[in-house]
């Protein structure tokens, strides 16, 4: 039987392996670590005594490959909680505002019309801001409709108080610098869908639980066979197919049957393959954690503008906070950010001031700098090598790097993989 591997147990690498798997071909899924999940995943934090993820991410209703994901590998029900409708819930810290936003279900959208229902302070013609942006991106490649600040105004009470900090997060890129294909693609997917797309939901019991763990009992089950600690160290070809994996621990071969997908970052595929064309600007994330128990009634996620906060989440057990585009905060100590960020926190709740046990995760190279010239350099799934494919949210999804996008990756690397090879079935 053929054999299909996949390096790199990230979404990206298990979305693949998950969609492969089911069609009754033999995986083997390589992973360098002595886990599963790459940037989204949930560990033990000794120091506070609880479970983490390594990086706050809000899912909404309209991910559709996120979602079929947990179909396909029968997660539990309570993967992903969230509100009922779609509703999202603002406070202004200099201001002490508060708002929520509520897009009606449906694609018309008549919500604008509805003081109740937007920004306080806001127009309902303010809000044709955005076609600017899919006017620019129709039709165009990624990285060739320029930038977002180049297709509507970057000012204003309406960009400070949702579309910024809303693009801020879905791209990790100062919205102004960002490329309009990527934003467009999220407005059409979401807002642009109707509130039935736009629904929040996290995965209050971690993204293990949610994503990675059913996953691998899936492709247990399936009878693939999953190898960790295996760093892959270099690739060997004979004319246009790949003929070996090097892993640190030996080689790996691969027969003339047989495929890879390569499900790696960009800097460690760069290294593997030069001739592959990947982003090579990064922006940085901040995660703060705070061990203390939310008020009952907090909103589940807290969009904060005029702060250094920008994504409030209460957890069942803690407060967590996310700040986009984060380079800025590199530097600074980190008993700092935490001291500042739990000052706004306690502002917010009206809790009490004094610091209580806190984690900060500062993860440098969180997503790539979602920049025209930056979404130019992103490959597609197909390579010059014949049985080698690539899949990773930094790959042409067409979306920034998501979660959604790494899943979508993984199923076009399968797709991909099972196309080149249908002629040869049919010949046969």
């Amino acid at each position: 039987m053929a054999t299909v591997h996949i390096v790199g147990a990230g979404l990206a690498g298990l979305s693949a392996a998950v969609a492969l798997s089911g069609t009754g071909r033999r995986v083997v899924l390589h992973e360098a670590a002595k886990q599963a999940g790459g940037r989204c995943r949930s560990y033990f934090d000794p120091a506070l005594g609880l479970t983490l993820d390594n990086g706050n991410h809000l899912l909404l209703s309209g991910n559709a490959d996120a979602l079929g994901f947990l179909r396909e590998v029968d997660a539990p029900a309570d993967a992903l909680v969230g509100p009922d409708e779609a509703a999202f819930d603002f406070a202004d810290l200099k201001s002490g505002q508060r708002w929520t936003l509520r897009p009606n279900a449906g694609r018309l959208p008549w919500w604008v019309l509805s003081p109740s229902r937007r920004v306080p302070g806001t127009r309902a013609r303010d809000y044709l801001a955005p076609l600017g942006i899919l006017r620019a991106a129709s039709g165009k490649a990624e990285g060739a409709g320029g930038t977002i600040g180049e297709s509507m105004e970057c000012s204003g009470p309406l960009y400070e108080r949702l579309w910024h900090p809303v693009l801020l997060a879905a791209l990790n890129t100062e919205p102004r610098d960002s490329d309009v294909g990527l934003a467009a693609r999220i407005l059409r997917e979401t807002l642009g869908a109707g509130g039935r797309a736009c629904r929040p939901m996290v995965a209050e019991k971690g993204l293990s639980y949610a994503f990675v763990d059913p996953a691998i009992r899936t492709l247990g089950e399936r009878g693939a066979d999953i190898r960790f600690g295996r760093r892959l160290r270099g690739i060997e070809a004979a004319g246009d197919r790949v003929t070996a994996l090097v892993f640190a621990d030996g080689p790996e071969t691969v027969g003339a049957d047989d495929s890879v997908v390569l499900a790696l970052p960009p800097w460690v595929t760069a290294d593997l393959l030069p001739e592959i064309p990947t982003p090579r600007e990064f922006r940085s994330i901040v995660n703060a954690h705070f061990a203390v128990v939310p008020k009952p009634g907090s909103p589940l996620v807290l969009g904060v503008v005029n702060s250094l906060t920008e994504w409030l989440f209460a957890y069942s057990d803690r407060y967590s906070v996310t700040i986009s585009g984060a380079d800025r905060l590199l530097d600074v100590p980190r008993e700092d950010l935490a001291r500042q960020i739990w000052g706004e926190i306690a502002t917010l709740g009206n809790l009490a001031p004094e610091l209580p046990g806190w984690q900060i995760v500062k993860e440098k190279r969180a997503t790539f700098a979602a920049t025209p010239a930056e979404a130019a350099r992103r490959a597609h799934a197909r390579t010059r090598h014949a049985n080698l494919v690539l899949a990773g949210d930094w790959t042409a999804t067409g979306l920034p790097s998501t979660i959604e996008g790494a899943i979508r990756s993984g199923k076009t690397a399968a797709h991909t993989l099972m196309c080149a090879a249908s002629p040869a079935r049919g010949a046969a």
